[in-house]
């Protein structure tokens, strides 16, 4: 079988990329803000080595720490992950720069192996809650991982003004994982059947997806079907309004609408990333 959204070949060079980037900030690059808000590069870095530490003690060692306690709601759950961040993040405080990267350097082949043993079919252990399932693919899971690491390391890249991911190599499987939130986030849409709405991302690393409402659910439709809405947004503008980069404010000044712009009203509340 084909994986939909292959990713796992992607990880090591894109971990290089972070090593290398990494090792060329200065004292001030290190403390510089970043779109994440509160967290400086350092902290992200360290958010990065958390992700890291995390899947190797879950997968590897099958231990996953304290239980959460009662998790009885989507918000339950972002309120539980916002907390191990957190604390995370802050107990590296204490630690080098120079020591948070030999250690992103040394877990991330680790981090690599662990899920170069899942079977790519088989059900997650964690299901991809921002795409609106309750059970994954491990492909889907992947995938998801490879976002995360790339749109930090990108949230770095912006802070520094140091460019170097923003490929067709990396951004397309990225924009293409991100997507799989599109029916989701128009589920509470109401449209006639047939409806089809058109996401297009421009410049060559960009790409477009159709979603067409049938009976109560918005899918995806490949073809030539005439959009009542089309929807252009630049990569940049992409990444950051689908990671929490951007507010969607911002966003309606840089996105164009063609077509019935109630129907593109989702698009700039839809997340692919917990939140």
């Amino acid at each position: 079988m084909t994986i939909p959204i292959p990713t796992l070949h992607l990880f090591p060079e894109l971990d290089k990329k972070l090593i290398e980037l990494l090792r060329s900030l200065s004292a001030e690059e290190w403390n510089k803000p970043t779109l994440a808000r509160k967290w400086t590069v350092k902290d992200i870095a360290a958010h990065l080595l958390d992700g890291n530490l995390r899947v190797i003690s879950h997968m590897r060692d099958h231990y996953f720490g304290d239980p959460p306690g009662a998790i009885n709601s989507y918000q339950d759950l972002v309120d539980y992950l916002n907390r191990l961040n957190a604390d995370f993040v802050q107990a590296c405080k204490r630690l080098s720069p120079t020591l948070l990267t030999d250690l992103l350097e040394n877990t991330g082949p680790l981090y690599v192996e662990q899920l170069r043993k899942l079977d790519p079919f088989k059900p997650a252990m964690f299901a991809v809650s921002w795409a609106g399932q309750t059970e994954s693919p491990n492909w889907f899971h992947i995938a998801r991982e490879y976002t995360e690491k790339w749109h930090h390391q990108q949230q770095i890249r912006d802070a520094v003004g140091k460019p170097g991911i923003m490929t067709n190599d990396f951004f397309a499987p990225l924009i293409e994982t991100f997507m799989q939130a599109l029916p989701h986030a128009y589920r509470n849409t109401h449209a006639a059947d047939g409806t089809c709405v058109r996401v297009e991302v421009t410049t060559e690393v960009g790409h477009s997806w159709q979603i067409v409402r049938k009976g109560n659910a918005w899918s995806f439709e490949k073809g030539n079907a005439t959009p009542h809405t089309t929807i252009s947004l630049d990569p940049d503008t992409a990444w950051k309004l689908f990671t929490k980069g951007l507010h969607a404010e911002d966003a309606k000044k840089k996105i164009q609408v063609k077509g019935d712009a109630s129907l593109s009203q989702p698009i700039f509340s839809m997340l692919a990333v917990m939140g």
